[in-house]
This record gives structure tokens, C-alpha cells and sequence, in this order.
């Protein structure tokens, strides 16, 4: 039987465990019970008209996913040239979404630790999506609240036509 889930006063449920990723050095997780897969090098097919964040579709076994590029979709700078990001397939309104991410890391059991408010440094752009942060030995982890970050119920195209034009 799995832990209840956590619920911070700022933002919503998660479970105990939280893959982690990096994005421009900074630690994040999400709940690792939204989390199907990560990948490297899928190709990605462009959608002309679409936001800035949305990085295109995937086909991940036959199934159209779509891609949000989350340094756009959070008001991150654009990565070094040469660096090729990760994905993350999570859930999000019971549909695969792909999430490109630096790196991925590990799966943190945050269960005994504190779920904290996000400190005043963090950018009030990303304050907005975090449910709060965990404080590491090495480090901070900001907790992501998935739905906000990503868009749910807002603008994204998830059943949006797309072009034929792929980009690596």
C-alpha cells in the first residue's frame, strides 16, 4: 500500500517519490506515478502556428504525443548550444505529453522531508508552478506542480493537426 498523498497550503497532491531532472543547473521533480518513460533523440515533428513551447509531436509507438519544451514553458534560457535534451513522457489530462529537460536523474523518496514554501529567490514565474522545495543535503529540489507547469486545460494543442516537417 502506497504513502497518502503529500498536499502543500500553495499547491496540489503528490505521491512520496519524485524523478528528478535538471533544467539550466537547477534540480526539479515530479511525482514519479505521472512518469511513463524518459528517452533520448526522438525526432519531432513541428506544428506550425503553435505557442513557442510547444517543441512539436513525437511518435512514441505508433501513438502522436506532444512536446513542450519546459526552459520555454518556464522562462528559462535557452541551453547551450550542442546540448541535446532529454524526455520525459508524464500523464497530464489522462494523455501522454512529452517534456524536454536537460537531463534526467534520479527517483527521490521525499516522503519523511518537508515540503517547504519556495523561497523568496526563486523567480515568481516559477514560484507560480511549484507545489514548494525540499531541502537536499547537496541542494534544493523545487517540486513541480505538472498540471501548472505544463498548461493543463489551457492553450495546448493535444489533438492539434501537424505538419510533416521533423526537426531532430
Amino acid at each position: 500500500m502506497s504513502p497518502p498523498p503529500l498536499f502543500a497550503p500553495w499547491g496540489s497532491e503528490m505521491g512520496s517519490q519524485l524523478v528528478t531532472f535538471t533544467l539550466a543547473g537547477a534540480r526539479f521533480g515530479i511525482d514519479m506515478l505521472r512518469v511513463h518513460e524518459a528517452l533520448r533523440g526522438q525526432a519531432r515533428t513541428t506544428i506550425p502556428l503553435s505557442e513557442p513551447a510547444v517543441a512539436g509531436f513525437i511518435n512514441l509507438r505508433g501513438q502522436v504525443v506532444l512536446t513542450i519544451d519546459l526552459r520555454i514553458r518556464l522562462g528559462i534560457a535557452a541551453p547551450a548550444a550542442g546540448l541535446e535534451p532529454m524526455m520525459l513522457v508524464v500523464e497530464v489530462d489522462s494523455e501522454p505529453v512529452s517534456l524536454l529537460v536537460d537531463e534526467v536523474g534520479d527517483v527521490i523518496d521525499v516522503q519523511a522531508m518537508v515540503l517547504e514554501a519556495p523561497p523568496g529567490t526563486v523567480p515568481a514565474c516559477l514560484r507560480e508552478v511549484m507545489l514548494g522545495v525540499y531541502q537536499l543535503s547537496d541542494g534544493l529540489l523545487l517540486a513541480l506542480d505538472l498540471d501548472r507547469a505544463v498548461g493543463a486545460g489551457a492553450s495546448l494543442p493535444l489533438h492539434t493537426q501537424h505538419s510533416t516537417r521533423r526537426t531532430p
